[in-house]
């Protein structure tokens, strides 16, 4: 009995993947088409705003990666030991996956930017400066996540890297990346607020429908995303000294 309750433990993560991306792109999908059932000129009034969509999402997307992805690098490869040997501090540790992010993030994604104009006719530089500020704020609460994600594996072992997925997907349909947060239950729109991520989808369409740029969704988004990863940064750290504590740094690996 014990050992079965240990090896739920363990592959919980796994459980619930193979669980929830159904149930996250039904209910994705469900309120897409249920805001254009209602909305049925907002597609020709916006002709690129899902392809805007899709690319700032992706920001997000890969900023999560970028932080989680390199961090479970260094657990298969046992390296995590070594790395901390070095003069290297916790702090340290997550600036340089913050910047790595930033880096990967740019790589990925501007040519699929660039490559929006032959194939769709779709310029999403069009935005102009407040790109950068949409960017930003994704790139934040992305590596945000990626930070969070890291501190779950380093405490939880390799069986939780399925989080690096799982927790950014989760986040999708009350992200409004394709809908309004209007088109949310009301119960959900209040959460859908406490994320940077809606304030910024909604200042980008906020842009593309009327042309103005709404710094009341910036502020909220830079806010949000400065208490975030204040918590996540604390939340790693706690679980670094915790992880040395017990001789955690030693144990993981493939």
């Amino acid at each position: 009995m014990l050992r079965h309750l240990y090896v739920l433990r363990r592959s919980w993560p796994r459980l619930l993947e193979l669980m929830y991306w159904p149930l996250v792109q039904m209910i994705l999908w469900g309120f897409v088409t249920k805001f254009f059932l209602g909305h049925s000129d907002w597609v020709a009034q916006a002709a690129g705003v899902l392809i805007s969509a899709v690319l700032l999402w992706d920001v997000l997307f890969r900023a999560n990666l970028g932080v989680s992805l390199p961090f479970i690098e260094e657990m298969w490869s046992r390296n995590l030991a070594q790395l901390f040997i070095s003069p290297l501090r916790d702090v340290e540790l997550i600036v340089a996956l913050v910047m790595m992010s930033l880096v990967r993030t740019l790589i990925s994604v501007t040519p699929a930017a660039f490559l929006a104009l032959p194939f769709f006719d779709v310029w999403v530089f069009q935005l102009g400066v407040p790109l950068l500020a949409f960017f930003a704020n994704l790139l934040i609460f992305g590596s945000v996540i990626g930070i969070g994600v890291a501190a779950l594996i380093l405490r939880f072992g390799l069986g939780a890297e399925s989080l690096c997925w799982l927790g950014i997907f989760l986040l999708a349909p009350v992200s409004a990346i394709y809908y309004p947060v209007s088109a949310l239950p009301g119960w959900l729109q209040t959460i859908a607020l406490m994320l940077p991520s809606a304030h910024t989808f909604e200042g980008m369409r906020g842009v593309l429908f009327d042309g103005v740029f709404s710094w009341s969704h910036f502020w909220w988004a830079a806010g949000l995303n400065g208490v975030m990863l204040a918590a996540a940064s604390l939340f790693f750290l706690h679980m670094m000294k915790q992880a040395r504590i017990k001789g955690l740094l030693m144990q993981q690996g493939e």
